[in-house]
């Protein structure tokens, strides 16, 4: 869902928000969007990822029974920590709708458990130190915390931040439960021109990274 101010987004995807809000992307439209891919697609589960201001302007309970009678199973608000969601977590669990937290590399042991106790569906592990958007590399450092992570889990870690290409994607995936390509696949449809373009574009980059994660634990 696009918000004017996403702090923790890096070119790409502000450009990618801009867009969507000149066009006249509402939180609604998404939520109506929600309904419809669920209606042609009702097994695959479906992840929202929005700010905490434009939830708030919604209305808290309303943003969490309307999202989830579209047919999401879960979202995540990345500029709310756990300790700052009682409020949206008591709304979310009326529906029910789950939460998705973030861990990152620094994360200390007392916030994996918190996370792990306070949060749903799966863990989002940030790879990369700072915002959003495709890396040369992923942090040599990505390995220590997720086995911090992965001996204490009770629910599947999803790698993201910095994945741009299937050798990175099966890198993650070899270490966690699912990879997160975001930045990575605005670049790819940006590339295009028209339409049926970018779409293509798109499924082509996506199964890439399926093939390079074929065999492993792991799917994007």
């Amino acid at each position: 869902m696009p918000f004017s101010d996403p702090l923790a987004d890096g070119p790409t995807i502000q450009r990618s928000s801009m867009r969507s809000l000149e066009g006249g992307t509402t939180l609604r439209s998404v939520i109506e969007l929600v309904a419809s891919v669920r209606g042609e697609i009702p097994d695959v589960p479906i992840v929202l990822m929005t700010y905490y201001n434009p939830i708030i302007a919604f209305g808290l309970k309303t943003f969490c029974q309307e999202s989830a009678r579209a047919g999401a199973d879960a979202v995540i608000v990345p500029d709310l920590p756990p300790e700052e969601a009682a409020e949206l977590l008591e709304a979310m669990a009326e529906v029910p709708i789950e939460p998705i937290f973030m861990l990152a590399p620094t994360s200390t042991d007392a916030r994996i458990d918190l996370v792990n106790r306070s949060g749903g569906g799966f863990i989002y592990y940030v790879a990369q130190m700072g915002v959003t958007g495709a890396r040369d590399s992923l942090a040599s450092d990505m390995g220590d915390a997720l086995e911090r992570i992965n001996r204490v889990k009770n629910r599947p870690v999803a790698i993201g931040f910095g994945i741009k290409t299937p050798a990175q994607a099966a890198e993650a995936g070899a270490m966690g439960d699912g990879v997160i390509v975001g930045s990575a696949l605005i670049d790819v449809m940006e590339r295009e021109e028209g339409d049926e373009e970018k779409l293509a574009a798109a499924c082509r980059f996506v199964e890439s990274l399926r093939r390079a994660l074929e065999g492993s634990k792991t799917a994007p």
